[in-house]
């Protein structure tokens, strides 16, 4: 998800009655909301950060020694406002104990949500390379933004105007975003059965189907599907059903030249190895391969690459 869900999670969890628990709190658990991604810093080497991003810095060993850095260099914060005379008076002071928790609960609060999109994570990084998938909710969800925004802001009212149940906005706005995810999730399952048992109906059994919520609608579902051999979308509207394109086109990937121009070119290994649903198309002398989840004219430019023919003097075979 975007950093301002992880960080709007963080405060809510605060407001929920977490920051009464030591001090600091507040800011560890939005910091730690977002620690995961401290692996945006390759972003910089374009298409090839698809191979880095969400990988280890959201597995088992990040998500247990980044909340120990966190937890220190909060104290080291405290202790340092301490001699200089500028801790806040009416901050509480530091329970280490709950701090490393607030700070452990923060940070598995980032893959539980990055979980739930299509984009991917690989949760067993660096055990395993796999990707996981929860295909429910879209990367930025507007719906999820108004809760969190509105329940954070009536607690915080809340709470200035001294009233006892502050907390309870904050609890209100959990349980609809959650409840709001589980329905998601809901009709992402019946979308993807829905397409898959067309298609079987259909003699193409055994297909990747994938559903994916368009950004505002959330009712609906984009589906796409793919073979071994063709690739197809479909559409979803719960109570209503979807059409559903039987015929595809072909992926492309059995083109020969693919095996290889991709040994010699870094960003089509990164890229394949994040694609969940490659697409190759001849381009002149060139490929082109995309992923179906991201053709979208306003996202495609950024998850597709050019393969061309390898300087052969360079990389001789």
């Amino acid at each position: 998800m975007d950093n301002l869900t992880h960080s709007l999670v963080g405060a809510l969890l605060g407001q929920m009655g977490l920051k009464k628990k030591t001090g600091l709190a507040m800011p560890t658990l939005i910091i730690a909301a977002n620690l995961p991604d401290i692996d945006a810093g390759c972003a910089i080497y374009g298409i090839e950060s698809l191979a880095m991003r969400r990988g280890i810095t959201h597995g088992p060993i990040a998500l247990i020694l980044l909340p120990i850095l966190l937890w220190a260099l909060m104290i080291a914060f405290d202790r340092w406002q301490e001699r200089r005379g500028k801790r806040p008076a009416g901050r509480l002071p530091i329970d280490k104990r709950w701090l490393l928790a607030l700070a452990y609960i923060g940070c598995f609060s980032h893959p539980a949500l990055d979980w739930l999109n299509n984009y991917g994570i690989r949760l067993l990084e660096p055990f395993s390379h796999r990707w996981f998938y929860g295909d429910s909710i879209f990367i930025i969800d507007l719906w999820i933004w108004i809760a969190l925004a509105v329940s954070v802001w009536l607690s915080l009212r809340g709470e200035r105007r001294g009233a006892a149940n502050w907390r309870r906005s904050a609890w209100i706005g959990f349980t609809t975003v959650c409840a709001y995810i589980f329905a998601n999730g809901v009709i992402t399952g019946a979308a993807e059965r829905s397409v898959a048992a067309a298609l079987e109906a259909n003699g193409r059994a055994n297909a990747l189907v994938v559903a994916s919520p368009p950004p505002l609608a959330f009712w609906k579902r984009d589906v796409f599907w793919r073979t071994a051999d063709r690739y197809g979308t479909a559409s979803f509207v719960p109570g209503v059903g979807g059409d559903v394109d039987l015929t595809g086109a072909p992926t492309g990937m059995d083109d020969p030249r693919l095996a290889t121009w991709v040994r010699a070119d870094p960003a089509t290994r990164a890229f394949l190895f994040w694609s969940r649903m490659p697409v190759a198309q001849g381009d002149g002398d060139a490929i082109r391969l995309r992923d179906q989840r991201f053709m979208h004219p306003l996202a495609q430019d950024r998850f597709e690459v050019h393969l061309t023919a390898p300087d052969t003097a360079s990389h001789p075979e």
